[in-house]
């Protein structure tokens, strides 16, 4: 009788079949795998990119939204803020040598602020002093950098999910249109408004300040200032 044949299984070509397929999937697991990528239906890509671009619409919608904002920083920027601090000093009858007579503490209050180009507009219980202030390229920097970036989240969704391509990038052409908006519109005058106000008993006097942030910070530093009712802490840089 005839032996059977012997099964694929126990051939040693078949063996070795196995070990080269095995050391391809190791040494190339990207190579392995392609064909099963080359596979995959037409039908579900295209469903795939239906469901994502929705998305895109839901971003580009986001972005317009934030557009106002860059419109408002822009306006913002040439419009003057105001803030009002009240500081306390050391009065005429505080012991030691922190004692400040009003007189004196008034005048130091003025000769900073003429240091500074103020000019004094009205001199009753409340001095009123006036200011040119011009602006600073730095800030006209700082503008167009932050529309620069707007601009280009904004294009890049546009780019993506309407049609055009890149010609969306375009929109940032306008940017340095924001930065000369400010230098041409953010030249004002400013008014610094200071009161100073003695306790009953002499021992500390109240100077409020109502203008500009940054110049009421200004002032703080030139003259040593602290605010009422908190404790100035140096900086690590200034012990």
């Amino acid at each position: 009788a005839a032996s059977p044949a012997p099964s694929s299984s126990s051939s040693p070509f078949s063996f070795f079949a196995k070990s080269a397929s095995s050391s391809m999937m190791l040494q190339s697991p990207v190579a392995a795998l392609a064909p099963l990528f080359m596979l995959a239906d037409a039908g579900i890509l295209e469903g795939l990119a239906s469901d994502i671009k929705p998305s895109y619409f839901a971003s580009l919608g986001l972005f317009m939204l934030s557009a106002p904002g860059l419109w408002s920083l822009v306006k913002r920027s040439t419009k003057s803020k105001v803030d009002r601090k009240t500081f306390e000093t050391a009065g005429p009858s505080a012991s030691g040598t922190s004692a400040l007579p009003l007189d004196e503490l008034a005048r130091e209050i003025s000769m900073y602020f003429k240091r500074n180009n103020y000019v004094i507009k009205d001199a009753g219980e409340v001095i009123t002093f006036e200011g040119n202030i011009a602006p600073e390229r730095g800030t006209a920097a700082y503008i167009t950098f932050c529309v620069v970036i707007g601009l280009l989240c904004i294009a890049l969704v546009c780019s993506i999910a309407l049609p055009g391509g890149n010609l969306w990038y375009a929109m940032v052409l306008v940017s340095p249109a924001s930065g000369a908006y400010y230098m041409e519109n953010a030249g004002r005058k400013e008014i610094m408004k200071v009161k100073m106000v003695t306790a009953d008993d002499d021992l500390t006097t109240d100077v409020v300040v109502e203008g500009d942030p940054e110049e009421i910070e200004r002032l703080r530093r030139d003259l040593n200032l602290v605010e009422k009712g908190k404790v100035y802490v140096k900086g690590i840089l200034e012990q």
